[in-house]
């Protein structure tokens, strides 16, 4: 056994242990001076709330702990600080595919990601692309797991992610700007810079970054730029400004592996000229006013998206124009000695995707999505007692259509919602909520349907029943959830499609998704702090063909333990271990993907405006992928293998 491997297996029992004895210490606080964690604020009502009232699974990671464990991207960031079970985007870029609650391949149409209130979703099967969001640009990110369709909308059963940016924020803040570089591993190279300029009640927030790397795999170079630019200006009761930001990323895509290939050398690729690459920009407008009791938001964006590529031999590309408005106001009020919070809004989004003309698409195609909706929810805390009663509805008309397809979609769906919070003792409360969401089916799954089957909307009923324990230097959640899905659209590869028996997406028979999920974080000190992630899950068929048999691309169990360590004045160690169940790629479950662990190791010397860093991903140098899409003789194969140890250097410095 080499010494790295065996010193990681050490560096991974030490950080059990210690993850361990801090979910003791959340029992037995010791009775000594500690540092007094802050209190979160979350969006889940889309207006900040603290955490403490939101009646469900809300987790938030700050700007300064993403800084913390050195990521680069979002993905990262939830991957590695929340668990996040993350696969391989097959579009490369360094991006993935997060699932929050066990959707496995149709994770991306069954979450919703959120930036200042700009949806990212696409109407179709690509994924919102996080890898291109300027990580030195978020002040927060949050986790809304279970369903958030009332406030959010069609394909939010599992969740919503929200990313808000410095600027989005609002508050005011001092001038300052900072610089990152770095270098590393496979020709890694990458400069970040941002900067704030205020003053007289306007401020412009500016971030900008550039990001290359020779990839971990043959024909997986990859080459991504970012830029963003907000300019607002409030006084004591409006805000409204203006956003603009612009992407591109150019990568290769070496295509996937059989698990002799992945065994002889998972550096190597079946393609060497294929490539995909996109450009995005994305423009708004907003305004929040204070009136009263009255808090009114309104936005308006665009975004405009182009992708270029070469798959499978052929040239493909497209155009994708998306638009979004929104109005929404809460008011807060008393109805006798009951406090009562209430929520309306109005959105209305529309996408278009019109495929180029090629060789190989002498005609192009496009297709439309549009939506309305309009929503409703209303919360009530009884004096006392601080029970809180939480209901709220929404209606939305969707239509969709595709010019290849002789289908459309046009449907009305209603989401809603009910929910408690209650108060145990000052540190001890629980929640609980039912409600329903739904799913249409995307622009490319209802045009490649079997033949005379028009594909139905997907429904779930939720479940959730959660406590949360909150003291001054920690806190611990518990949840429990259930859904139980009926007419869930997903990709069945022996399905009879357009071209025969070659697969089909399909209405499902019944599935159902259930879990355990445990967080907790821990002061310990002022110097010492840990968080732990775990999670059981079961997503499976409960009737049909597949009856009993799992979800293919859900691993069953995670856990993610996290600490961070200030051993002296300037030195900070950063390190963690994630391990993902095994989990199949197949409805029938003959094949098995099989588990892995993964460490990172992170030291900054902090002096001054100066920070020196060096991290180390992949410690041990594990050999294991997250993504594969096939079973063939009883074999997984379709493998996207996962990068080795990679060690980066970088320096930042803040003015």
């Amino acid at each position: 056994m080499s010494a790295s491997v065996l010193i990681a297996r050490a560096f991974a029992f030490a950080l059990a242990r210690l993850a361990l004895l801090g979910c003791l210490s959340i029992l037995t606080v010791p009775a000594v001076a500690q540092t007094r964690l802050q209190p979160v604020v979350v969006t889940a009502s889309r207006f900040a709330d603290p955490a403490a009232s939101v009646p469900a699974g809300a987790t938030v990671i700050t700007g300064e702990q993403i800084q913390r464990a050195g990521v680069g991207t979002v993905n990262e960031a939830l991957m590695r600080l929340l668990g996040v079970v993350g696969r391989l985007d097959t579009s490369g870029g360094n991006n993935y595919t997060l699932d929050l609650r066990g959707f496995g391949a149709t994770a991306d149409s069954n979450q919703i990601v959120i930036v200042d209130g700009l949806r990212l979703n696409e109407s179709d099967l690509t994924s919102a692309g996080l890898a291109s969001i300027p990580i030195d640009s978020v002040e927060r990110i949050e986790i809304l797991r279970g369903t958030g369709a009332v406030l959010y909308g069609e394909g939010a059963s599992g969740g919503v992610i929200s990313i808000t940016t410095k600027a989005g924020v609002g508050a005011q803040r001092a001038n300052g700007a900072a610089v990152h570089a770095a270098a590393g591993s496979r020709g890694l190279r990458e400069l970040r810079g941002s900067a704030v300029l205020a003053g007289g009640g306007f401020t412009l927030d500016l971030a900008a970054a550039n990001r290359g790397s020779d990839g971990h795999r043959v024909n997986f170079a990859s080459e991504s730029d970012s830029t963003s630019a907000t300019a607002q200006w409030s006084n004591d009761w409006l805000r409204v400004g203006a956003r603009l930001a612009r992407d591109a990323m150019h990568s290769g895509l070496p295509g996937a592996l059989s698990a002799a290939q992945f065994a002889a050398d998972p550096t190597q690729a079946n393609s060497l000229t294929e490539y995909g690459a996109n450009q995005n920009s994305r423009g708004g407008l907003f305004a929040e006013a204070n009136l009263g009791n009255w808090q009114i938001v309104a936005d308006s964006n665009r975004r405009i998206k182009r992708y270029d590529s070469v798959q499978f031999g052929a040239p493909y590309a497209y155009d994708v124009t998306a638009t979004n408005h929104g109005i929404r106001a809460r008011h807060e009020g008393a109805i006798g000695r009951m406090s009562n919070t209430f929520v309306i809004g109005w959105d209305r989004s529309s996408w278009e995707r019109v495929i180029r003309k090629s060789v190989f698409t002498p005609i192009g195609t496009t297709a439309t999505s549009a939506s309305q909706a309009w929503y409703l929810r209303d919360e009530i805390t009884l004096a006392g007692a601080g029970t809180r009663f939480s209901a709220g509805v929404r209606r939305e008309q969707t239509d969709k259509a595709e010019a290849a397809s002789t289908s459309t979609l046009a449907d009305a769906q209603r989401a809603w919602e009910l929910g408690i919070a209650q108060p145990l003792t000052k540190e001890l409360g629980m929640h609980a909520r039912l409600g329903r969401s739904f799913r249409l089916a995307n622009v490319d799954e209802f045009s490649f349907t079997t033949p005379g089957l028009p594909l139905r909307t997907q429904s779930s009923r939720d479940l959730e029943i959660g406590a949360r324990w909150t003291h001054a230097q920690g806190q611990v959640d518990l949840r429990w959830y259930r859904s139980q899905l009926r007419n869930e659209i997903g990709f069945d590869p022996q399905g009879n499609g357009p071209f025969g028996p070659f697969g089909a997406n399909v209405n499902f028979a019944a599935t159902q998704r259930q879990g355990l999920e445990l967080e907790g974080r821990q002061q310990i000190g002022p110097d010492l702090g840990i968080r732990v992630n775990a999670a059981w899950r079961q997503a499976r068929f409960t009737a049909g063909a597949f009856d009993g048999k799992d979800i293919a691309l859900v691993p069953k169990r995670t856990l993610a333990l996290r600490a961070d360590w200030r051993p002296a004045a300037g030195h900070t160690l950063d390190a963690g271990v994630q391990w993902v169940s095994s989990q199949s790629p197949d409805f029938a479950n003959v094949c098995r993907m099989p588990s892995f662990s993964v460490a990172d190791l992170r030291y900054a010397y902090q002096w001054g405006g100066a920070e020196l860093a060096l991290g180390i991903a992949n410690l041990a140098d594990r050999k294991y992928y997250t993504q594969a899409f096939n079973c063939v003789a009883g074999v997984t194969s379709g493998i996207y293998p996962e990068a080795g140890r990679t060690i980066t250097a970088s320096l930042q410095y803040r003015f």
